[in-house]
């Protein structure tokens, strides 16, 4: 793991990639050196029906979710939130000086005693993990 999940207001599109902005939050996750290359996985999901703020549709947001398992100390965890969220700030910086835009993020634990998971994506890289 990580999975990292883009939760975005609808007028973010006009604005910004999207499929741009999932592998540069891809590519910051495996940066990090912290999550293993397997378990990165980026998700965006369109958000149709929002209100922000005052209520003007020029506002628009981009909220990011971390998920990983269980078991990384603290210290990791928050050194791996900064570089991630770094590396959106950056992409998104010319966005943000032109529109109204909230940007946040999130990373949180999931207990590994209640995830079970299994998967052939190691058995297909071409990289080693």
């Amino acid at each position: 793991m990580p999975h990292l999940t883009i939760d975005y207001s609808a007028n973010m599109e006009d604005r910004v990639d999207i499929a741009e902005l999932c592998d540069v939050l891809r590519q910051a996750a495996i940066e990090t050196g912290v999550f293993p290359l397997a378990g990165v996985r980026v998700r965006a999901f369109r958000a149709d029906h929002v209100s922000i703020a005052d209520g003007d549709y020029i506002h628009g947001y981009i909220d990011i979710s971390v998920r990983l398992r269980g078991g990384r100390p603290l210290t990791t965890r928050k050194t791996a939130t900064e570089h991630i969220f770094a590396a959106a700030e950056a992409y998104l910086k010319p966005a943000m000086a032109e529109h109204s835009i909230a940007l946040s993020m999130e990373m949180r634990n999931i207990d590994p005693d209640l995830a079970p998971k299994a998967g052939t994506i190691r058995d297909h890289l071409r990289e080693a993990d």
